[in-house]
């Protein structure tokens, strides 16, 4: 459903340092589209969704991400390469420009608030330079109602001004663009860069830090959804994993596709209002959901369209990162609100380009922690440049460029939240069979959902399992409409040595990754290392 505008409020940002801006505040989803096309910033696909070209950037810039230490951060974030400190006067300065640059400008503001359980609702007020932007953040966080908005009260300012460059040598940024967290302030300051995810992922790092601090909930990047039995589902993976894909199934109900918290009343809550999907090789036949989902509402980014607008998907000439975002409601089969019981499986997913890890394999509580700490899956040839054969890829809690802590913090949370729920943890391979990428073949989507399926459903309770030999996970040797072959990883090489040899060399990627957690790292995790290598 294309939004209404709610209220014709006048807001002032003169409190913010913004003067004399013309406002559009709280405008629809359809007035902010055409905004956009009267704007020549977009065009209308055939679907009726909006496409935009988010310019230089077309993905996140992790190197480009700061949070300003203080008090509030100093002694509580995990500083380093992922969370890189600025200096508190640097960023009054910069605020002071950015806020300067959007003066007497037009704006877009927006009201909306992050997670759907109620007892942890953060408000947010959003101001962006672009139409689409702050369609972007409509469709993406949670949409109050006109009796909300009367006295709403915003807990966290994010400013968005893509068309603000910074000057690195006197604005202490790396480069022009940049995305940073005043956790003092409540502040997400985003500028030079039009790529719509980091105003997402700015709040997805604050709750990353909130909830485990003040509130004593995890946050998780993961989907979930919840089936007919009241049990609900989770499922970690980094991008390109089949994160999204998987959680929209047709006889599930959609929580959510990408952040959510886990609390002490063990119930799972999404952040969001929406799902922000790659739409890579997206095709109606193995992606129904997020397929029908394009539709007036929703923004296409840097997609390849013909002179009628039907988008080629195949098309990865702007990049290979193109995506959709559509408020949550696009999707037919959604559990409201997105709140959901009785956590009782978890997934792990990795696309495993080296083809050496099991379709499936059940974890123990020791395994669970470490793969969840290593946060695996792999890079294939033309994701990025300079990759030109598979590497491995680690990032800590299947989202290190979000968590502002210690990833073990993360997942102490995680193995004590599995142990009073009484979970399973499973490890999904996505990737590579038959060999690695190049040489093998990707992994059925209709396997992969087979046995997500047959895990949920308790038919891969009684089977029979196997440890692999390398990394110490248990393997069943059948399941549900799925070849009893597929399931164990090197009976589909030819050359079973070159998997032996293939299979170590993945088992050293992991210990030499792991290696600098050890010393936080107790006797329980350290237990789910790999047995061989």
């Amino acid at each position: 459903m294309v939004g209404k505008n709610q209220t014709a409020k006048a807001i002032s940002l003169e409190q913010y340092g913004i003067k004399n801006a013309k406002v559009n505040y709280q405008l629809s989803s359809q007035e902010l589209h055409n905004r956009t096309l009267q704007n020549e910033q977009g065009t209308e696909a055939s679907s009726g969704a909006l496409a935009v070209n988010t310019g230089e950037f077309t993905g996140r810039s992790p190197k480009d991400r700061f949070i300003v230490k203080d008090d509030v951060t100093r002694d509580k974030v995990w500083w380093g390469n992922i969370n890189i400190p600025f200096p508190t006067d640097m960023f009054d300065a910069l605020y002071n420009k950015v806020t300067d640059y959007l003066s007497e400008k037009e704006v877009y503001v927006r009201d909306s608030y992050a997670c759907a359980d109620e007892k942890y609702k953060l408000n947010i007020r959003v101001v962006n330079e672009y139409p689409w932007s702050n369609m972007f953040a409509y469709n993406m966080f949670l949409r109050p109602t006109e009796a909300e908005l009367e006295n709403f009260d915003p807990e966290w300012l994010i400013i968005n001004a893509p068309g603000f460059e910074a000057d690195p040598e006197v604005d202490g940024t790396r480069q022009h663009n940049f995305a940073i967290l005043n956790f003092t302030r409540k502040i997400a300051l985003i500028g030079g860069t039009g790529y719509t995810g980091e105003i997402k992922k700015g709040i997805f790092s604050a709750l990353n830090f909130i909830l485990p601090v003040d509130k004593n909930t995890m946050p998780m990047h993961c989907s979930a959804n919840i089936g007919d039995d009241g049990e609900t589902a989770i499922f970690f993976g980094l991008s390109g994993t089949g994160k999204t894909t998987l959680s929209a199934d047709p006889d599930r109900r959609l929580i959510g596709d990408d952040e959510h918290g886990w609390t002490s009343e063990n119930t799972i809550f999404n952040f969001e209002g929406g799902c922000y999907a790659k739409v890579i090789n997206l095709s109606e036949e193995n992606e129904p959901d997020i397929y029908h989902a394009i539709k007036p509402g929703a923004i296409l980014e840097n997609v390849i369209m013909d002179e009628n607008g039907v988008v080629d998907y195949s098309d990865t000439s702007i990049t290979q990162n193109t995506r959709v975002s559509y408020p949550i409601d696009h999707i037919d089969n959604i559990q409201v609100p997105s709140i959901g019981e009785n956590p009782k499986n978890i997934f792990f997913l990795t696309a495993d380009a080296f083809g050496v890890l099991p379709p499936i394999s059940k974890l123990t509580p020791g395994q669970a922690a470490y793969h969840f700490i290593s946060g695996y899956t792999a890079k294939v040839a033309g994701t990025e440049e300079g990759v030109n054969e598979p590497l491995p890829n680690f990032s800590a809690c299947f989202g290190a460029p979000f968590m502002p802590l210690h990833p073990t913090k993360y997942a102490e949370m995680l193995s004590a939240k599995m142990k009073q729920a009484g979970v399973n943890v499973w490890l999904v391979n996505t990737g590579w069979t038959g060999g690695p990428y190049g040489v093998g073949s990707r992994m059925k989507l209709k396997y992969t959902r087979a046995m997500i399926t047959a895990a949920l459903n308790h038919q891969l309770d009684d089977v029979a399992y196997e440890q692999h030999p390398i990394f110490g996970l248990m393997v069943p040797q059948s399941c549900p409409n799925v070849p009893s072959e597929v399931l164990n990883p090197k009976e589909t090489w030819k050359n079973k040595k070159a998997y032996d040899i293939q299979a170590k060399e993945l088992a050293n990627s992991f210990r030499e990754n792991f290696a600098k957690f050890e010393e936080f790292a107790n006797d329980e995790i350290l237990s789910g290392a790999p047995i061989a290598g």
